[in-house]
């Protein structure tokens, strides 16, 4: 089968490679749909990401879906949650699985990811997708599992406003996510006037250049109150600063994106003041159910977020066309 490993700084290579032989807890899946995500991002351009390094030649790819091939699930369409939990340490049984102690996670340290004709991967982390719910779609519900986590964090209610700081595919979510649990108000800042058009298109009610000017813009848009809930989605300290200022005392800050230094700071005077709740996001937990039924009755849209699709043979390309920060959402279809 083709494997697209990353050896180094933009160096991903095809390989032929052994078809997968699963475990007796395992199914084989052939992959149809691989999203590229802004973690998948720094692996590319930096060889790591926050304090992981490449150790080895690593199959990227975390976001997908496919056809299972072997066992009770085999011939059905599935979406895939990348990450494997034990079940059995503190925090898995506290019911939260995203901080299990080990924790598997696809196309990160040692386990390889889908971007691969198939893999093996455990049963009980495949759900089957129904007809109304495309292969695309299903690799986009990691992501969107992402947002959901991060909206419940925000304690968002019906009545508040919202800020969204970053408006990529991450950000798009959370900002229709914020829209379904009641947000009336919903500021969304960008660098780049096309996710500023896609905000706009999935509910934001007012869009902001991030040109050093939207927290001025938000202040003087919610009366100098600022905003319920912020979400920081893109990675930047700049966008973190800015929702940490737009955000009204006693409010709260989701932080989402993964800077690249591994580093994040603010001015710790404007958010001790305010008395603000920072709560960074890890991931996500058992968001797949919610996911699906999400997107298959119409409540959120995932497929018109997918501008361009490639080819396994031109991940290299898909890789370079995300980093340009190209349209929306790249998939790649093996």
């Amino acid at each position: 089968m083709k494997v697209a490993r990353l050896h180094g700084i933009h160096d991903v290579r095809l390989h032929d490679e052994p078809d997968p032989i699963p475990n007796k807890s395992e199914a084989v899946l052939r992959v149809t749909a691989i999203g590229v995500c802004g973690s998948d991002l720094h692996w590319f351009s930096e060889s790591g990401i926050g304090d992981s390094r490449l150790a080895r030649p690593l199959v990227l790819g975390h976001e997908f879906a496919g056809v299972v091939q072997t066992g009770e699930l085999s011939g059905r369409r599935v979406a895939v949650d990348p990450a494997v939990h034990c079940g059995e340490c503190e925090f898995c049984l506290e019911g939260n699985p995203n901080f299990c102690t080990s924790l598997r996670f696809a196309g990160h340290g040692n386990d390889d990811g889908a971007m691969r004709e198939c893999m093996s991967w455990p049963v009980r982390h495949m759900y089957p997708l129904p007809d109304s719910i495309s292969d695309a779609d299903g690799a986009m519900l990691e992501p969107l599992g992402v947002a959901i986590h991060a909206v419940d964090l925000g304690h968002l209610k019906a009545g508040m406003s919202v800020g969204v700081f970053g408006n990529g595919p991450i950000g798009l979510l959370t900002l229709q996510m914020a829209r379904l649990a009641g947000g009336i108000e919903i500021f969304a800042t960008d660098i780049l006037p096309h996710r500023l058009d896609a905000a706009r298109q999935y509910g934001a009610t007012t869009v902001i250049k991030a040109d050093g000017s939207e927290v001025a813009q938000i202040m003087a848009a919610t009366r100098k109150r600022g905003v319920d809930v912020a979400f920081e989605t893109a990675g930047e300290n700049a966008a973190v600063e800015a929702a940490i200022a737009a955000t009204k005392p006693g409010g709260t800050v989701v932080l989402v994106g993964i800077p690249s230094d591994d580093r994040t700071s603010f001015i710790a005077s404007v958010a001790r003041r305010k008395g603000l709740t920072i709560r960074m996001s890890r991931r996500m937990k058992n968001t797949y159910p919610r996911a699906i039924r999400l997107v298959e009755r119409g409540l959120v849209d995932v497929r018109s977020m997918v501008t361009h699709r490639f080819p396994l043979t031109e991940s290299v390309r898909a890789f370079e066309t995300a980093l340009r920060r190209e349209g929306i959402k790249i998939v790649i279809e093996p």
